[in-house]
């Protein structure tokens, strides 16, 4: 079929322009022209994030959405109806003229597969074409050990390919792998052996996935993953630049920037929870942000007080007798990433703090309330206080995060929105 079209009027380098979002419109569709992609196939992935973005549409406002005319928005559709990537919804009736019949994404056009490796745990997810979880596998442990973790990712991905018939199972983009940097450090506080922390820098835990399946396999950082969650299929969508803050074991972040995920020179940009609380003096480190604001401390806090540390996941925590210790952590943890906020503003400008974690949506929300009164004591002149907002995917963003990342590099008119490093497995 011939519909190879640009999205918009060449940019007289030989590359279409990106289609551009109504004036005023909140979501954008970040499409950038490129090289290496053929015409027809950048305008099939301008028209799918079209619809991820702003959810199912007629062909009519496909069209004027991308600048791409009626005709060829059609063969496309049409086209990719035929591949399974879309699905027809009912027709809108009761308007003038013939009903329009609005396009939707099928959420078994495709599939992904992310894995959250975290300090305390370990998930892995399968997600469909619209970012819905469909089969979930999680595996708790004292502290993650390498072969412990790969032996286990190896029985989900044989225990996926059982599940999938073989047509779905050829769907699957690959492997989205969320992991923490440094993830044999601060053996001290998470109580792993020495020897198991030693193991982690000599560890490739993506090439060692890679070696288990067919699938490509990218590794992104945990918190970095997170961000991605919420800058894709959260309040990122509408936010050009944020901070992105994720509360677990550890506090850690994200940062994003021209409404693309910065990874800074080796992908650890927004690690916070190494940053000093204050300046060095009488010759001792400073704290860091994880010893204040890490759900880490109010665990142990709770232990100290005979208390059920895993009440700091759940709706315990804001109750007796759990309740009058979390008071305490919230105060200085707030403490804590008002000041790293107030850096970032100084040093970022960025307008939008998005703060998220694995904890209850309740707790989550006093501690917002504590960092805005905790702001409240900084001087903002010379630079503007940002917003904080509760990001609204919560303990599933990294392992969803890991996710996105072959679904937008298969799909995604930009897939470097997020996505920088070259994946490893099929077809290397």
């Amino acid at each position: 079929m011939a519909y190879d079209e640009p999205a918009a009027a060449p940019n007289g380098a030989g590359e279409p322009r990106p289609p551009v979002a109504p004036p005023g419109s909140a979501a954008q569709l970040r499409a950038r022209g490129s090289n290496h992609v053929g015409m027809r196939q950048y305008n099939e992935r301008v028209l799918l994030q079209a619809i991820r973005v702003h959810g199912e549409l007629p062909k009519a406002d496909l069209a004027r959405l991308t600048h791409l005319s009626n005709q060829t928005v059609s063969l496309i559709v049409n086209a990719l109806l035929d591949e399974g990537l879309l699905v027809k919804r009912e027709p809108l009736r009761g308007r003038i003229g013939q009903p329009s019949v609005p396009i939707a994404l099928a959420p078994d056009g495709a599939f992904s597969v992310g894995v959250k490796v975290g300090r305390r745990n370990m998930e892995v997810i399968l997600v469909d074409f619209v970012g819905q979880v469909r089969q979930r596998w999680s595996l708790d442990y004292r502290y993650p050990e390498p072969g412990a973790l790969l032996a286990e990712i190896g029985r989900r991905l044989a225990d996926l390919q059982a599940l999938l018939p073989p047509a779905q199972y050829a769907r699957v983009q690959g492997i989205g792998i969320a992991l923490p940097f440094s993830l044999g450090g601060w053996q001290t506080l998470l109580d792993m052996p020495p020897e198991v922390a030693a193991r982690w820098p000599a560890t490739d835990l993506r090439a060692e996935v890679a070696a288990l399946t067919e699938l490509p396999v990218t590794l992104i950082k945990d918190t970095a993953a997170a961000c991605v969650a919420e800058l894709v299929a959260g309040r990122g969508r509408s936010m050009p630049a944020f901070l992105y803050l994720f509360v677990d074991t550890f506090v850690g972040g994200g940062l994003v920037l021209d409404g693309h995920l910065y990874p800074g020179a080796t992908g650890n940009a927004g690690a916070v929870a190494s940053m000093p609380l204050q300046m060095a003096g009488g010759g001792r480190i400073p704290p860091q942000m994880l010893s204040a604001a890490s759900l880490l401390g109010l665990q142990k806090i709770y232990e100290a007080a005979g208390l059920d540390p895993e009440a700091a996941l759940d709706d315990r925590a804001l109750e007796p007798p759990w309740a009058a210790h979390t008071r305490g952590w919230l105060r200085s943890a707030a403490q804590a990433l008002a000041f790293g906020i107030g850096a970032a503003a100084c040093l970022l400008d960025v307008g939008d703090v998005v703060i998220d974690g694995v904890f209850h949506r309740d707790l989550l929300s006093r501690l917002i309330a504590h960092l805005e009164e905790a702001l409240d004591q900084h001087s903002w002149e010379g630079v503007v206080r940002p917003a904080i907002r509760a990001g609204t995917i919560g303990s599933d963003a990294r392992a969803l995060g890991g996710a996105l990342l072959p679904l937008y590099a298969a799909f995604a008119p930009d897939p470097e929105v997020f996505l920088k490093a070259a994946p490893v497995g099929r077809g290397d």
